[in-house]
């Protein structure tokens, strides 16, 4: 038996690791250890509710007004004390947070092999996204063994100088998570949107977060929103991040517009039924940008240049920039073009065929010698019933 340390600290995280610990704990080759940083509070402990998952260590490194290199400290300090990583046969980090980046690190110093689950994604500059492309670039020079969501994130490593035998191609266990979320969902969450499964107006779901969004763009964003709101036939619902910065710009704008619904981050079966009612996913998130395509809801992406590019290729989902003008004319054109939403809609899904769970396990387990091999993956070519 393998003991795995699973290191997270984010709801993303948490969301596109549900699947996996479930799979690892009733896999009788392996042992796990859930080591939580906290570095999202409120967020992470709902989803993990919600998930049935518990963490083993719980580091709570979150403190108010910490800057991006205080929060990175603090999780690489408590990871790297309290013999958190001994016994370990192997890390596991994901994507490309201050948590992945900080348990790379401590899996190095304490001589233990990394998994980089979701591996290879790039945009090609560091500062967008920011500080996350960096945070990727960094891990790849670290991991032993590099999970990559698709084939064009195994070219991207390949291109980096990684070794191709240490590079597995799994899909993205987002949809995997989303199948289960589309099987087990709640109500929204909210009182103000109870009624949406009966409003006959076309649904626009919007997010926006990113620290590149900040300041004028996120204006933009606000103010796109609310042009596109002087259409009668739709509805605009808004899970409102929590961050300070993005409240200060939305409230003032949005507040008050009839047909546009403000609310507090959704629990994720909450958000997985209101991804499920929107016609329209308009968001800077890259979560969004993997479960509008696998719902096969056109995506509007709010930014200039994304890691995500194979949703863009096949046209399940399309970069719109944080542009007023250009936002409301690419969300006019879906709401007025039949033909146009239809294309985005029935476009392929690229990230995932619901298998990603069991091609992660299989590269685990073909890692330490356990075999067996592993499926290959086929963008496009399974779709989950329960998202079709």
């Amino acid at each position: 038996m393998k003991t795995l340390g699973i290191i997270f600290g984010t709801r993303p995280e948490a969301v596109k690791y549900a699947p996996l610990i479930h799979a690892l704990r009733d896999d009788d080759r392996f042992d796990t250890v859930l080591i939580s940083t906290g570095q999202h509070r409120e967020m992470l402990t709902s989803t993990l509710e919600e998930f049935g998952i518990t963490p083993d260590v719980n580091l709570s490194v979150m403190r108010d007004g910490q800057t991006l290199s205080e929060v990175t400290h603090r999780i690489l300090e408590g990871l790297c004390t309290g013999g958190h990583l001994n016994g370990l046969d192997a890390v596991l980090v994901h994507g490309d947070t201050a948590t992945t980046l900080a348990g790379a690190l401590a899996g190095l110093h304490a001589q233990v092999p990394v998994i980089h689950v979701e591996a290879g994604l790039r945009s090609g500059n560091n500062a967008s996204p920011f500080p996350e492309e960096a945070n990727r670039k960094l891990v790849g020079q670290i991991a032993a063994l590099h999970l990559a969501p698709t084939p064009g994130n195994h070219a991207n490593l390949i291109r980096e100088g990684i070794r191709e035998s240490s590079i597995t191609v799994t899909g993205n266990t987002i949809v995997d998570a989303l199948a289960w979320g589309m099987q087990n969902l709640r109500s929204y969450g909210d009182p103000r949107l109870e009624d949406l499964d009966t409003d006959p107006r076309r649904v626009i779901l919007a997010t926006t977060h990113r620290r590149e969004s900040h300041g004028q763009p996120m204006q933009e964003i606000a103010e796109a929103l609310a042009d596109i709101a002087t259409r009668d036939d739709v509805r605009i619902v808004v899970p409102l991040h929590l961050n300070p910065k993005v409240r200060a710009v939305m409230l003032p704008v949005l507040s008050g517009i009839d047909n546009v619904d403000l609310v507090d981050p959704l629990p994720y079966l909450s958000f997985c039924r209101l991804l499920r009612r929107s016609d329209i996913i308009l968001s800077d998130s890259s979560g969004a940008e993997e479960e509008g395509p696998a719902l096969g809801k056109p995506t509007l992406v709010l930014r200039e240049i994304t890691e995500r590019s194979e949703s863009i290729l096949t046209g399940s989902s399309r970069l719109v920039s944080r542009h007023r003008g250009q936002i409301v004319a690419e969300v006019q054109r879906l709401l007025n073009d039949p033909d146009a939403y239809a294309e985005m809609a029935g476009a392929i899904n690229p990230y995932g065929d619901g298998r990603a769970t069991d091609r992660t396990i299989a590269a685990i387990a073909n890692y330490f010698g356990m075999g067996p091999a592993v499926m290959p993956f086929v963008p496009g070519a399974d779709v989950v019933p329960s998202l079709a």
